[in-house]
């Protein structure tokens, strides 16, 4: 019934914002933007941004709660951690968390986008790449 995910939706109070952070700071490219909305593609992927106003309309106020706080981690596999927590950090990211290698067989570094969604950077450790 369900296959893969195709998309993910980050519900935004600001988009202006978060627009600025993604494509500036991260460097992605939109292939799509409007008032309500900026569209990106993630490999085989759509990510995109989405008003709160926006996505009230598409599934109602009750859907989305009053003062609810819908919080995500998303996970990305990138070939070196450190090499990108540096060039982020050079472009003035803040990281939550610096590269660090866990138990669990990856490297990560944690960082936020302006409201606060979480994001993992992650690369298998050498032992795990099998």
């Amino acid at each position: 019934m369900f296959g893969k995910i195709s998309a993910t939706v980050l519900i935004v109070h600001d988009l202006d914002r978060c627009r600025a952070f993604y494509q500036d700071m991260l460097g992605l490219k939109a292939v799509f933007t409007d008032d309500n909305s900026a569209a990106y593609r993630m490999g085989d992927q759509d990510f995109l941004l989405l008003k709160e106003a926006a996505a009230a309309e598409m599934v109602g106020d009750e859907a989305l709660g009053k003062g609810a706080s819908h919080r995500v981690l998303l996970c990305v596999g990138v070939e070196d951690v450190d090499a990108d927590y540096k060039a982020l950090t050079a472009k003035g990211l803040a990281f939550i968390k610096p590269p660090k290698s866990q138990d669990w067989g990856r490297r990560t570094a944690y960082f936020a986008d302006p409201e606060g969604n979480l994001w993992e950077l992650w690369h298998l450790l050498p032992d795990e790449q099998k």
